[in-house]
């Protein structure tokens, strides 16, 4: 068992704790990179997929996992994101400059969503963002000479400065590249002091206030950070598919990117992507054992929303911390085998004493 003894500050917030997660993490990046050359032309669109909703993953992880607000209506922020690029790209944008232009929009409406959460919390912030979902959908379907209403609108491949991706492989490059520069800016975010006042945040509210954290500033900075991650997965997403409707960000869409980040790990980077990776893989494992289903079970249309609400109510009872929880427990039982406890991961509550007069 690996054991890492901290001498000063700086090692304590290294992105790499040691040796050993720079091998695996590098052994990761030399894989993914190689994946157009060893794997099917199919399964690169599905990596592509949890590529993209690994980014927005990582958007809701940050406002739910490490700020404590939740969110009910996130894939208006993807709508936002995918409409914006959609218009701009069609204006004859470069497609760079397009994504900014979409994370800056998808970020300012998350700035204006995340006022209410100055004042509400918890069921309360969750009916907000829930209404703010419907809304955008709304005026995505109203709004034809603009979005295409419920027509749709079609786009093109991204166009880099006269560079066209028009290739499986080289989008999914794109969104690898975008990925992981995603990934290292919200670990980056996480270790500086604006990502530990979001822990303080989601921890205690009282006792983050009497540390002098101004919970309006990183609440509002949050949700705008979430939805800038949200809307530049939604105009990867756009390119994608080259083609969006209104219904494709409804309430169902928030639903799984909510059921994505509880079932990855609720506050891990980590989290997220193992998320994205069920999301997009649980539909494929659905269609496989269809076939070896009795058919009135098989052919039922409501099969997909039960398996989902079932894994999701298994985690929620027997695993609380999520895939990423899972792994840190396989993780110590081999590197602890024999003398590995179950006592070691069981959940303990603790109250202080701000917490107690709530």
């Amino acid at each position: 068992m690996r054991f890492s003894f901290k001498t000063d500050y700086a090692q304590d917030i290294k992105l790499a704790k040691h040796g050993g997660h720079v091998f695996w993490y590098s052994a990761l990046v030399v894989l993914l990179l190689a994946a157009p050359w060893i794997v099917a032309e199919y399964w690169l669109a599905q990596l592509t997929f949890v590529m993209i909703y690994g980014i927005a993953g990582l958007g809701l992880m940050l406002l739910a996992g490490f700020t404590g607000l939740f969110s009910l209506g996130h894939a208006a922020f993807l709508g936002v994101g995918a409409y914006t690029q959609a218009v701009l790209t069609g204006a004859g944008v470069p497609f760079p400059i397009a994504l900014a232009g979409a994370a800056a929009l998808s970020a300012a409406v998350g700035f204006v969503v995340g006022l209410p959460a100055l004042r509400v919390k918890g069921i309360y912030l969750g009916m907000a963002t829930l209404s703010f979902g419907f809304i955008v959908e709304e005026v995505l379907a109203r709004w034809e000479s603009v979005t295409g209403g419920n027509a749709g609108k079609h786009l093109t491949a991204p166009d880099l400065f006269g560079w066209k991706l028009d290739t499986g492989s080289e989008f999914y490059f794109l969104c690898l590249a975008t990925s992981i520069v995603a990934t290292l800016a919200i670990l980056n975010l996480l270790r500086s002091p604006t990502g530990r006042a979001f822990v303080a945040i989601r921890d205690s509210e009282i006792s983050a206030q009497s540390m002098g954290i101004q919970l309006s500033y990183y609440k509002t900075l949050s949700f705008a950070i979430s939805a800038a991650l949200a809307g530049v997965a939604g105009a990867l997403y756009a390119h994608k598919l080259q083609f969006i409707s209104p219904d494709q960000f409804n309430i169902l869409q928030s639903i799984d990117l909510l059921l994505m980040i509880v079932i990855g790990g609720l506050g891990s980077v980590h989290g997220a992507f193992l998320g994205a990776i069920f999301l997009i893989t649980m539909p494929q494992v659905i269609a496989l054992l269809k076939d070896y289903l009795p058919p009135a079970i098989g052919q039922a249309p409501g099969l997909q929303g039960l398996v989902y609400g079932v894994v999701l109510v298994g985690f929620v009872l027997f695993e609380p911390m999520g895939l990423y929880g899972r792994w840190l427990k396989v993780r110590a039982y081999l590197q602890l085998f024999p003398f590995y406890r179950k006592g070691m991961f069981k959940r303990q509550k603790s109250f202080q004493k701000s917490d107690r007069l709530k």
